[in-house]
């Protein structure tokens, strides 16, 4: 229960055993000192929270602790889609954010994901010295809070609903209107998250129709085994789509800054055919050009597309934290990772589900094809390409230190995935093994979960779970996730 560890976004934890009120507290003691080490002292932060358990009191503890390090808080009204709270930050000029969020973690747990003044996620050296800077368990005296009614009395913490604002900004991105106006049957499943509303608000009044499903609050989130816009989580939205006649699913994940699709007939799209999809849609359609930014872990794809249009592809580790300072170093047109969370120039550096799910929407409407029709235009361009992933649960340290110890010790030489030889092996993050084919399979360990993940893109539809396999028996993890 001492120990926090800062990950891919912040720190994650199981509620009630090492995600509680006294260690959220230490979080946001570590998070102010770091703060003030970097001359910010006095300044304006943001606050939110999701939907999860207790994440409106979390949210006001982190704002009790932040106001009594004399720093002035920001707290969303409401539950808050955290590409709301990363562009509030620089709307209201704070120095930075904090968002009580879990994101697509299991219903148990939660979070405390930390953004810079630009809305975007903190570097890795950044999140290392806020982590240093946490109080020790039993230094109940390194916590300086305000309790909330005082602050909020004094004006140190002080409500504000971040909405008008946001959407003032996605019009000078997107013109909705003609989405309002084409007559489309929209299903949104909003993974019982924040997003719930938020698209019905943009696109209702006109002759589209949304229909919103899992849009209550409901922490244990039924359907689904986590928000995760994968299936099986995804499979009951994707049946309603199918069961109405909908020209497609938008989903948006637990806290709505992750995007998720389906086409036509119900079927998912997967993240990386998306990420294809959204940069096609920016360089041909909108004719924007800008460096492209992806972690390892997403679609060859997109560097094919860099080619055809003349465009730089920039490839960096798994996360935002490295994917936002890359997006901000090339003002790039589009960045992105596998796990389905897209940005945008124009927009803050940060995944948003919201307008990612708009962009895919005035795709539809601008060529007047569907879905399935999108995707053979995308493949006509750049090749068929297949995905696949499977997760397995770590059970210990041991299991952790034994697959790394396997991986680190692999030769490729004579070595094949599904039948393909292996010609390169990269360790920027995790284990990428690239075969002859321009396929690859990556092996990484989760930065937010105790999760070991198997990923692979091929152009063998027929060779996804052959790859997959030989990629476990690499990491000496068996077959099943």
């Amino acid at each position: 229960m001492s120990d926090i560890k800062f990950g891919t976004d912040g720190w994650r934890g199981r509620i009630a055993e090492d995600y509680t009120f006294a260690n959220v507290r230490r979080a946001a003691q570590g998070f102010a000192d770091y703060l003030s080490s970097e001359g910010h002292d006095g300044k304006a932060v943001v606050v939110g929270h999701d939907k999860r358990f207790l994440g409106e009191h979390f949210a006001a503890a982190v704002a009790e602790v932040l106001a009594g390090n004399g720093f002035h808080v920001h707290l969303t009204d409401g539950a808050t889609p955290t590409p709301v709270i990363s562009f509030s930050a620089p709307n209201l000029g704070a120095v930075a954010a904090v968002n009580i969020t879990a994101s697509h973690n299991p219903p148990e747990d939660n979070g405390f994901k930390v953004r810079d003044a630009g809305g975007g996620a903190i570097d890795p050296a950044g999140l290392k010295a806020i982590e240093a800077r946490i109080p020790a368990a039993d230094d109940a005296a390194a916590i300086r809070r305000t309790p909330l009614r005082e602050a909020l009395q004094s004006g140190a913490v002080a409500y504000f609903n971040p909405k008008p604002a946001y959407l003032t900004h996605l019009a000078k991105l997107i013109d909705v209107q003609p989405i309002k106006d084409a007559g489309l049957k929209v299903v949104v499943d909003n993974m019982w998250g924040n997003g719930a509303g938020w698209l019905t608000e943009i696109l209702g009044g006109g002759k589209t129709e949304i229909i919103e499903v899992h849009a209550e609050r409901n922490p244990i989130f039924p359907e689904m085994s986590r928000p995760e816009p994968i299936p099986p989580n995804v499979d009951a939205g994707l049946a309603v789509g199918k069961r109405v006649g909908a020209d497609c699913v938008c989903i948006l994940d637990g806290d709505a800054d992750r995007c998720g699709f389906g086409d036509e007939n119900g079927e998912f799209v997967d993240q990386l055919r998306v990420y294809g999809l959204l940069a096609y849609y920016l360089l041909e359609v909108r004719g924007e050009r800008g460096t492209i930014v992806k972690t390892l872990s997403t679609t060859s794809m997109l560097d094919k597309l860099g080619k055809i249009y003349g465009v730089p592809v920039v490839n960096t580790g798994v996360g935002f934290k490295y994917v936002a300072p890359a997006m901000v170093e090339h003002d790039a047109l589009i960045g992105g990772e596998e796990s389905g969370g897209y940005a945008f120039r124009g927009h803050v550096p940060e995944r948003d589900g919201i307008l990612a799910n708009l962009y895919l929407l005035d795709f539809l409407v601008r060529t007047g094809k569907k879905p399935t029709e999108l995707l053979r235009i995308l493949f006509d361009t750049v090749g068929e390409h297949f995905y696949g992933r499977i997760d397995t649960r770590l059970t210990g340290d041991e299991m952790k230190q034994t697959a790394k110890k396997r991986l680190d010790s692999i030769d490729i030489i004579g070595k094949t995935l599904g039948g393909i030889p292996i010609t390169e092996l990269m360790t920027i993050d995790g284990y990428k093994f690239v075969m002859e084919d321009g396929g690859w399979l990556l092996v990484r360990f989760s930065g937010t979960e105790p999760l070991i993940r198997v990923y692979t893109e091929t152009t063998h539809g027929d060779l996804v779970d052959d790859i997959l396999a030989d990629g476990q028996r690499l990491a000496g993890i068996g077959e099943t996730g």
